[in-house]
C-alpha cells in the first residue's frame, strides 16, 4: 500500500504525498488557533464602574438685592442702589462720588486712576469662566442732565458677545460704575469706594445674553476706603465709566447744572 505505483517514477508520488501531508498539518494548525481565539477574545473585560459614569453638576448663586445708606453729604443725600433689567436679577453697589475740579478727592490724575482702580477691582478670572474678550460692558445715565443735588441713576450692562453660552461671577465687588471729570484726569467717585461687596454672583450668559444692574449715585465725592470727607459735586460736565475686573466700558458724558 505505500510503495506508489504508476506510470510516473516514485519519487513523485513521494513528494505529491509529502505535500499533502504538510498542507494539511498547517490547515489543522490555522483551525487549532481560530478556535482557541474564539474561546479566549469572547469575554469583554467589563468597565470601570466608577469611570463609566460621569456627574455633572451645576451650581450657581444668586445675590439678594440690597440697597443701604452711605455717609451722608451736607444735604443729608446717601447713595442707594437699585436694580434694573434687561436680562439680569436684581443687584447694584452702593457708593459715593468726588467733586470735579477743586474737591480735595478730586486730586488722582487720570492714568493713576485707572490703574487704580483696575488694580482695587481686577481679579483673576475662575478656571471656565467667561473670558474678558467675550464680554462687552456699557455703562449709560438715566438722563443726560441734572440739577444739583439729584441723585443721578446708572445702569451697567454686560453682555456676552461670544458664540458660547459661558457663566462669570459679576458680583458687586467686581463691578464698578465711577465717575470722572469730562477730560477724564480726576476720578470722583466708585460705587466701592464706600461700600465693597465680596458676595459672589454667578450668572450664566447664552450667546448675546445680558446682565443689567442699576447704580444709584448720591452726587458726592468718595475716595477708596471712604476715609476722605465726602463733599458734593459742582455744577460741570462729567462722565462715567463701567467696569468688570479689568474690562472697561467707554466712557458715557451727562452734565449737572
Amino acid at each position: 500500500m505505500l510503495e506508489p505505483n504508476g506510470p510516473l517514477p516514485p519519487e513523485i508520488y513521494w513528494r505529491r504525498r509529502a505535500l499533502a501531508v504538510g498542507v494539511g498539518v498547517v490547515v489543522l494548525a490555522l483551525v487549532v488557533w481560530l478556535v482557541l481565539s474564539l474561546i479566549g477574545g469572547g469575554d469583554d473585560p467589563e468597565p470601570d464602574p466608577a469611570a463609566a459614569g460621569v456627574l455633572t453638576s451645576e451650581t450657581s448663586t444668586t445675590r439678594t438685592p440690597t440697597s443701604s445708606t452711605g455717609d451722608e453729604a451736607d444735604d443729608d443725600t446717601a447713595d442707594g442702589v437699585a436694580a434694573a433689567g434687561p436680562g439680569g436679577s436684581s443687584g447694584g453697589t452702593e457708593s459715593g462720588s468726588s467733586q470735579p475740579g477743586s474737591s480735595p478727592s478730586s486730586t488722582t490724575s487720570g492714568s493713576a486712576a485707572s490703574s487704580s482702580s483696575a488694580a482695587a477691582s481686577a481679579s483673576a478670572v475662575a478656571a471656565g469662566q467667561c473670558p474678558d474678550q467675550a464680554l462687552a460692558v456699557r455703562v449709560t445715565a438715566d438722563r443726560p442732565n441734572y440739577q444739583v443735588g439729584e441723585e443721578p441713576e446708572f445702569t451697567i450692562v454686560i453682555t456676552n458677545i461670544g458664540t458660547t453660552a459661558c457663566e462669570r461671577d459679576l458680583g458687586a465687588g467686581l463691578q464698578q460704575v465711577l465717575v470722572y471729570s469730562l477730560d477724564g484726569s480726576r476720578r470722583l467717585w466708585s460705587n466701592t469706594d464706600c461700600f465693597p461687596e465680596s458676595t459672589a454672583d454667578v450668572r450664566k450668559l447664552p450667546p448675546g445674553g445680558q446682565a443689567a444692574f442699576a447704580v444709584k449715585w448720591s452726587g458726592t465725592t468718595s475716595e477708596p476706603g471712604c476715609q476722605a470727607p465726602r463733599e458734593r459735586v459742582p455744577a460741570g460736565a462729567y462722565t462715567v465709566v463701567g467696569q468688570l475686573g479689568g474690562l472697561r466700558s467707554t466712557p458715557e458724558p451727562f452734565n449737572i447744572a
